[in-house]
C-alpha cells in the first residue's frame, strides 16, 4: 500500500493536480517513505514498519485538517479519482467523500502495519 501511495503523490505531484508548495512537499514524502517500503518489501524491518505507521497516521491527520479546514474541499483528490464524475467536482459532497477515503486508506496502511509489527514481535 505505501507502493502505491507513493506512486500516486508522484502522478499527483507531475501532473500539477496542487500548489507548487504542495507538490513539492509530496516528493519529499515520497523520498522519505521509498526507503521504508522498500525495507518492509525486503525485510520486513520494524524500525521501517514504525516510520510507516506514523506516517499513515500524519497523513491521516494532514488530511483531515485539510478536509475540515475553511475552504477545505479545495484540497480534494478529484482529479485522481475518476469516480467522481467531472460535473460535480465542484461540488463539496464528492470531493470530502474522496477525502474520507483516502483518510481511511490511510488509516489501513497504518493498522495493517501495526498488526505486522505484533506478529514480528511474536515470533520472537
Amino acid at each position: 500500500m505505501t507502493a502505491a501511495s507513493c506512486l500516486a503523490h508522484v502522478w499527483l505531484a507531475a501532473g500539477s493536480h496542487h500548489g507548487l508548495w504542495l507538490n513539492a512537499l509530496m516528493l519529499v514524502m515520497v523520498a522519505v517513505c521509498v526507503p521504508c517500503a522498500a525495507h518492509v518489501w525486503r525485510h520486513s524491518s520494524l524500525a521501517a514498519l514504525h516510520r510507516i505507521m506514523a506516517s499513515g497516521v500524519a497523513m491521516a491527520a494532514i488530511h483531515g485538517f485539510l478536509l475540515l479546514a475553511p475552504g477545505g474541499s479545495a484540497h480534494s483528490h478529484t482529479a485522481a479519482a475518476p469516480v467522481v464524475p467531472a460535473a460535480s467536482a465542484g461540488s463539496e459532497g464528492p470531493a470530502a467523500a474522496v477525502l474520507l477515503a483516502v483518510i481511511a486508506l490511510e488509516m489501513t496502511t497504518a493498522f495493517l502495519a501495526s498488526t505486522l509489527v505484533a506478529r514480528l514481535r511474536s515470533r520472537h
